[in-house]
């Protein structure tokens, strides 16, 4: 069902130290800033040769990783990302399975503009699991 693995997902209580550190420091190619208010946050994308890391940094008092920094002020890895061919299909089949799907159940459009889920990190071994649609 799941395919490679899109990116590893940090929150960062300052993004543009995080991207340059990244950028930097570690000569990575880092994308510009998105900011993305309907999922509170602002992200940017450290390009790998295997993968990606996403930098998030809270947009707006509603953001979904408010609480994380709260408990984590220095931040630290908050998901995985896997791709998937049809989320939707993925999704049913996990429910099946007895996975749990966070918020709606329905998919919302991520930062690279495809549908995105997430499952509850109970039922994946304590780690938030997102799939996109590639």
């Amino acid at each position: 069902m799941i395919g490679r693995l899109n990116h590893v997902a940090i929150v960062v209580p300052d993004l543009e130290a995080g991207a340059a550190l990244y950028r930097d420091t570690l000569g990575a190619t880092v994308s510009p800033p998105q900011g993305l208010p309907e999922h509170g946050v602002t992200v940017v994308f450290v390009e790998l040769p295997n993968t990606k890391i996403e930098l998030l940094e809270v947009l707006g008092e509603d953001s979904a990783i408010a609480s994380f920094l709260e408990r984590n002020p220095n931040g630290g890895i908050h998901h995985i990302c896997y791709e998937v061919d049809d989320i939707l299909k993925a999704r049913d089949k996990l429910i099946e399975k007895g996975a749990r799907v966070l918020g709606s159940g329905e998919p919302k459009i991520g930062a690279h503009g495809k549908p995105v889920l997430f499952l509850h990190p109970k039922d994946f071994v304590g780690t938030l699991v997102e799939l996109e649609q590639v």
